[in-house]
């Protein structure tokens, strides 16, 4: 009976993290995904402070996730955290691509290197094996999708947003027919650049999210597939 209950949890979490992501959209499809610009009237194009400190915490998460996902392929002991580590570094070297192209965009410089928080994660995670890098890798996953996520929602129309979420819910995993999420209006047009981006990448981001977290409990209860 215990052999096809973990079987059963193995199926379903490899559909999630092959299929769960296809409910949002590619982070690599930039024209497909962004919502339309608004127009702003000729409003001054304003690179603020908030759009600066955006761009160098995405980016910086952008290629943290890359590198530990390239750690990940390598050490991790279950097929399920191999996959889930080599979505990371598609999704997100698309991600990364993108934001550069934003970032060149509005005339903001994008970081190169990562910060000292994910050099001393991507170092003790090197120390890590087997079923212990596994867990830590998945935890650190749903930690910084987490956050990714609370940068993310204050730059996307509430309304909508909150529509999505409320249809996500009823879904099953590979749902298509879902609210456009829109960005949060903005008569700087940089603002609403960042603001765009964001929106074009939110709902793959939650389905990272939503992968990491159902991989984490099936590692902690030790049914996923070696």
């Amino acid at each position: 009976m215990r052999m096809r209950r973990i079987g059963l949890l193995s199926v379903c979490l490899v559909a999630l993290i092959a299929g769960g992501c296809g409910r949002g959209k590619d982070l690599g499809q930039a024209k497909n995904t962004e919502p339309a610009t608004v127009a702003t009237g000729g409003a001054p194009n304003i690179a603020t402070q908030d759009a600066k400190d955006f761009i160098h915490h995405v980016a910086i998460v952008n290629m943290a996730e890359i590198e530990l996902g390239k750690l990940a392929a390598q050490r991790g002991q279950t097929a399920e955290v191999k996959k889930f580590a080599q979505m990371m570094i598609d999704d997100h070297t698309a991600s990364g691509d993108r934001l550069r192209a934003v970032a060149s965009e509005v005339k903001i410089e994008a970081p190169a290197q990562l910060d000292n928080k994910h050099v001393e994660l991507r170092d003790d995670l090197a120390k890590r094996q087997g079923a212990d890098f596994d867990r830590e890798y998945v935890s650190a996953m749903v930690d910084g999708h987490k956050d990714l996520v609370e940068q993310l929602e204050p730059r996307i129309d509430k309304k909508t947003l909150e529509l999505w979420k409320v249809q996500m819910n009823g879904h099953p995993t590979g749902a298509t027919e879902t609210a456009a999420i829109l960005p949060d209006p903005s008569n700087n047009p940089t603002t609403l650049r960042i603001n765009q981006f964001a929106a074009g990448i939110y709902s793959t981001v939650r389905m990272h999210l939503d992968a990491a977290t159902t991989l984490h409990r099936s590692l902690k209860k030790g049914s996923t597939t070696p």
